[in-house]
């Protein structure tokens, strides 16, 4: 059923409204995905916090231009386009990368970060970026072991008086 023009002005106006607040968004092509496919990777969108959509062409590009943001070349696509946006920086590449390795349905076109067009190969690179919860227990990892290092070496000398006290226990008893 083909939509009115009232039905098209409100979704460009609602994905100009995602993309203007969003940090990420990634347009990729979507040709040979089976329904299964497709509702497992909604499902996966919808964990990562990620809203993800089908768009017609002309209608992202009108999105695009509405949030004033460069507007990304898709005349040559095949298949339908769908945007996956996040408020994270990474996340939305990942998920749509990860699911892009196990299927061969999809592909990525490109990208915006931070209101920045990217093309598909920085977005894969994006990809393979840790995530914010990553980073920061790397972060309070690496400040863990010195301080652990440093308790265990404190505490050799009193650990020592303690061996030392019970194997003298154990010579007099």
């Amino acid at each position: 059923m083909a939509k009115t023009r009232q039905q098209k002005e409100q979704i460009v106006s609602s994905l100009s409204d995602k993309l203007s607040v969003a940090k990420s968004a990634v347009v990729s092509s979507v040709t040979k995905l089976s329904v299964n496919d497709d509702c497992m990777l909604r499902s996966k969108m919808f964990e990562n916090n990620v809203s993800y959509e089908v768009v017609p062409k002309t209608l992202l590009k009108r999105a695009l231009e509405k949030a004033n943001l460069d507007v990304l070349d898709i005349t040559d696509a095949r298949g339908n386009i769908t945007v996956a946006i996040s408020e994270d920086e990474v996340l939305a590449a990942k998920t749509v990368h990860e699911f892009s390795k196990e299927h061969d349905g999809i592909s990525v076109l490109g990208g915006y970060l931070e209101k920045s067009l990217v093309d598909g190969g920085k977005i894969k690179a994006l990809a393979g970026l840790p995530s914010k919860e990553e980073l920061i227990a790397k972060t309070v990892w690496t400040i863990k072991g010195p301080l652990s290092g440093i308790a265990n070496v404190l505490a050799g000398p009193t650990r020592s008086l303690v061996y030392a006290l019970n194997a003298i226990k154990e010579t007099k008893s």
